[in-house]
């Protein structure tokens, strides 16, 4: 079996529980658009950069520009975010067994670089991720490959050797299109099945030696 280099953890709906208030904030500023957000419009805007909301929300209300959208969107989930974002169930202990492994973690965000920094200035003030990356550093972000492989190569890892750990679709497809071992533990939305994604239910389910058996699956790439 490969020898795990890295585990590269998303963030929002991931290690924090963001999504919610992700939402919360979409459906704010789709009310000002003068549209009413529901379930349907959930693919375009869970686990979305901002960019991508705010076009899906200019689009269906017929309104607003996707700049101004995505600052409004970005200035009021800052807002959120920054009066705390609670850390999801086992995050904490999962994240302490790896330091102590000594295995190497990084923080793989389609978040803005300005909500990236408040969560991990906040609720995540003590991990010691060996960098983290955000929208704003790489040309295209999820659901794209880019963020994943620019994080393995800024570790000196393989992604093939690496594990991704995701809670939405286009978390998964990022990691699965740059070659890495991909773990989904699901938040908001339900995220599909391919031969190299495994699954739990929580991180409070997950040990480093579930890592490590995520690198058994089959790689698709």
């Amino acid at each position: 079996m490969t020898a795990l280099a890295a585990v590269l953890f998303d963030m929002d709906g991931t290690l924090v529980d963001t999504e919610v208030l992700w939402w919360q904030t979409t459906v704010e500023i789709a009310a000002d658009l003068g549209y009413a957000l529901t379930d349907a419009d959930a693919p375009e805007v869970v686990g979305r950069a901002v960019e991508d909301t705010a076009a899906h929300l200019v689009r269906v209300a017929r309104a607003g520009e996707v700049q101004e959208v995505a600052r409004a969107l970005t200035d009021s989930f800052f807002g959120r975010v920054d009066e705390g974002a609670p850390i999801r169930p086992g995050a904490q202990r999962l994240l302490t067994a790896l330091e102590a492994e000594g295995i190497p973690f990084a923080l793989v965000s389609a978040s803005p670089r300005v909500v990236v920094d408040s969560v991990v200035g906040g609720s995540l003030a003590h991990v010691p991720f060996a960098f983290t990356l955000s929208a704003d550093d790489t040309s295209l972000t999820k659901p794209h490959p880019d963020p994943y492989r620019a994080a393995a190569a800024r570790l000196g890892a393989e992604p093939h050797s690496c594990v991704a750990v995701e809670d939405s679709p286009d978390g998964a497809a990022s990691a699965e299109a740059a070659g890495c071992a991909v773990l989904v533990v699901p938040s908001l939305l339900e995220v599909p099945t391919t031969p190299v994604r495994t699954f739990a239910p929580s991180l409070s389910e997950v040990t480093p030696a579930t890592l490590r058996a995520c690198l058994a699956a089959p790689l698709g790439v």
